[in-house]
């Protein structure tokens, strides 16, 4: 848009945490990857780092979808797991299940006393599945299925596991999003990431329920 003094470039989402990625004007991109957006203008903003990601869907001409936010991914193996990945896995575990969910978060466990790695996903669901570890087949199966990344890294089970789901309380999302001062419409629960941070908290809390009951 540089009749407007603006200038877009696209950083690969595999690359986000590089010290030197490759970044890539617009006729530098291809169909199917993910990159985060950024922006440069005439008014002093260079390389602004805009927050969503998107996928090309068509370069003649450009197309292209947003598939989630830079915040929300996980890459912790290489997965490069993203919102849209996510939300579909899920949509098709919740079909195949009867299950609903009201709210989710996601992170990697790197290493577990089995010196072994996976995806853990808390999620709270309005109505649970009847059994959910097939809820975790088929969410695991599903990811596979679109993200060849994921697929790649599950292989015979070498770099990472089959995901773990545990069930958060009723409240327990909202009840976290309150302890951070954060609780009302304009905030949101972070749905995945490469820190444990989060979950960490979320899981302390979760306990601290149980054990109170």
């Amino acid at each position: 848009m540089l009749d407007y003094g603006v200038f877009y470039e696209f950083l690969p989402m595999d690359e986000f945490e590089s010290e030197k990625p490759n970044i890539v004007p617009l006729e530098g991109v291809e169909v199917g990857r993910n990159y985060a957006m950024l922006i440069s203008t005439a008014c002093g903003l260079w390389r602004y780092e805009i927050g969503d990601t998107i996928q090309f869907t068509s370069i003649r001409p450009y197309k292209f979808l947003i598939t989630g936010r830079t915040k929300y991914f996980i890459n912790a193996f290489g997965e490069e797991l993203i919102m849209d990945n996510a939300e579909k896995g899920l949509e098709a575990a919740c079909k195949a299940t009867g299950a609903q969910i009201s709210d989710y978060t996601a992170a990697p466990i790197f290493m577990d006393a089995n010196a072994k790695c996976r995806h853990q996903w808390l999620i709270e669901f309005t109505k649970q599945p009847n059994d959910i570890h097939d809820f975790e087949r088929i969410l695991d199966s599903k990811l596979q299925e679109i993200n060849s990344d994921y697929e790649a890294k599950r292989f015979h089970d070498i770099t990472l596991q089959q995901l773990e789901v545990v069930v958060a309380r009723k409240e327990l999302f909202s009840d976290w999003l309150k302890s951070k001062g954060k609780l009302g419409g304009q905030h949101k629960v972070p749905r995945l990431s490469n820190s444990r941070k989060n979950i960490e908290e979320m899981l302390s809390m979760n306990t601290k329920n149980e054990d109170l009951g």
